[in-house]
C-alpha cells in the first residue's frame, strides 16, 4: 500500500496534520461495498446492517473503511486489525495508543478524518463537515445552538452572508466539542466563535465553565480552520502543539491508492 510522503519522514519535531476525504457514493462502484465490509469487526458489521436506508449504510461503511485505511498509512497495522475505544461521551480513540489521534465526521456526500501525530498520543483534534445546503436549516436553529455573543454578530448579517456565518459557526462549535471529547455535555451557549479583529476568528469561553473542572479550558490551547471541499464546509480543530501544516488526501474509488489534494487551502485562526 502506497504511503503518503510525510509518513516516511523521520526526525521531524511536528508532523503535518492529515486530512482524509472519502465519498459514500463511491461504494456504488462494483465490488467496493464487499471490499470495505471485509474490514469491519463483528460489532461494526452488525451496526452497518442495522441501518434501514441504503444511503445510511454507505455513509457508515465509508466512515469505518476510511479511518481504518487512513491510519494504516502511518503505522504497520492492517486496516482490519485496528481496535478502538470510546470515552463516556462517545469520542473514539485507538486501543492501544500508538502515537496517533483522530476524529471523524460524516455526511451523505462526504466523510472526513483528521489525524495528528505525537509521541504516545497525538494532539487532540476535532472535525466537522456539513453540506452547504444545510446552511438555512442551521440558521433557523440559531436561538438553540449559538451563544448570545454569536447571535449578536449573526444578527448583523443577512442573505448569503448570514447563511455562510451560520454554517461556519455550527461546524466550528461541533469540531470544538468533539476535540474536547465532551459532545453536548459542553453547553453550546457557553462558548463562542467571534469573527473580526486582528485574530480573524477567536474562541471565547464563558467564565462559568471554569467552575466545573471537567468543563474548563483555555482558548489559547486551540487553533482552528475552515475550508470548503466538494460542496461541504469543513471545520478543523487541533491543539496548537500540532503545528499549522496540513496535508489532504483522498482515495477514489474506495480503497484505491491515496492521492494528494493540492487544491485544498486552509487558513488557521487565531491569526
Amino acid at each position: 500500500m502506497k504511503q503518503p510522503a510525510n509518513s516516511r519522514l523521520t526526525g521531524m519535531k511536528t508532523k503535518p496534520l492529515q486530512l482524509w476525504c472519502a465519498y459514500p457514493d463511491d461504494l456504488l462502484t462494483e465490488g467496493a461495498t464487499e471490499a470495505c465490509a471485509r474490514l469491519l469487526t463483528e460489532d461494526e458489521h452488525a451496526r452497518w446492517k442495522g441501518y434501514r436506508f441504503e444511503r445510511h449504510r454507505r455513509e457508515f461503511l465509508t466512515t469505518r473503511a476510511l479511518v481504518r485505511t487512513a491510519l494504516s498509512h502511518y503505522q504497520p497495522i492492517a486496516p482490519a486489525a485496528w481496535r478502538f475505544i470510546a470515552n463516556a461521551h462517545g469520542k473514539p480513540a485507538i486501543d492501544p495508543a500508538c502515537g496517533l489521534s483522530f476524529n471523524l465526521s460524516n455526511s451523505p456526500g462526504l466523510v472526513v478524518c483528521l489525524i495528528s501525530h505525537g509521541a504516545e498520543v497525538g494532539p487532540e483534534v476535532g472535525i466537522d463537515v456539513e453540506p452547504h445546503g444545510r446552511a438555512g436549516t442551521i440558521a433557523d436553529l440559531a436561538p438553540n445552538v449559538f451563544s448570545p455573543l454569536e447571535r449578536a454578530q449573526l444578527d448583523t448579517l443577512s442573505g448569503a452572508a448570514r447563511l455562510d456565518r451560520a454554517l461556519s459557526l455550527w461546524t466550528l462549535k461541533e469540531s470544538y466539542i468533539k476535540a474536547r471529547g465532551m459532545g453536548l455535555a459542553l453547553p453550546l451557549a457557553k462558548f463562542s466563535f467571534l469573527f473580526g479583529g486582528a485574530e480573524g476568528i477567536r474562541l471565547d469561553l464563558d467564565p462559568s465553565l471554569d467552575l466545573d473542572p471537567s468543563l474548563g479550558d483555555r482558548p489559547d490551547r486551540w487553533q482552528f480552520s475552515l475550508l470548503d471541499h466538494a460542496g461541504h464546509r469543513i471545520a478543523l480543530m487541533s491543539e496548537r502543539t500540532a503545528g499549522r501544516q496540513m496535508e489532504a488526501w483522498e482515495s477514489r474509488p474506495a480503497l484505491a491508492e491515496p492521492t494528494r489534494l493540492p487544491t485544498i487551502a486552509e487558513a488557521w485562526f487565531p491569526c
